[in-house]
């Protein structure tokens, strides 16, 4: 998306604005997001797709010859053997768009995502401590 461009205010308008065959491996990338981490909510966030579960949980956005994966640093570390084929950097790796996209392993780093927001959650739903009665 070009910086010039006005904000997208929904997913769906993000992936309006690119041509045809990049908004079907857009689509493919939101609803293998979607299946992998049901409860998590869609936003615009940094003027990307955004999923949030308990906070932000994976960006995606496309460029000209690739579509940026933003998983968090803790999820390029731990799937950093099968993303080795990929370049990427501490919290991100691109994918060609001259590629077959590899749907089944960000749905796996989506999974692993919910699993770490959702103990995220945990730890935000500890009872707070109470005033002492004097």
């Amino acid at each position: 998306m070009k910086a010039d461009t006005p904000e997208p205010k929904s997913i769906d308008e993000y992936i309006a604005a690119f041509p045809p065959g990049v908004r079907k491996v857009l689509e493919e990338v939101r609803k293998t997001i979607r299946e992998a981490a049901p409860g998590a909510d869609e936003a615009i966030k940094y003027r990307m797709p955004t999923f949030t579960l308990n906070g932000n949980m994976v960006h995606f956005a496309a460029y000209a010859r690739h579509v940026g994966f933003y998983p968090a640093p803790s999820a390029i570390e731990k799937f950093s053997k099968e993303l080795s084929a990929w370049k990427g950097a501490k919290g991100s790796v691109q994918f060609p768009l001259d590629e077959p996209m590899p749907l089944a392993l960000i749905g796996r780093i989506v999974r692993f995502r919910v699993k770490e927001q959702l103990e995220l959650g945990k730890g935000k739903r500890r009872a707070k401590p109470t005033a002492s009665k004097r």
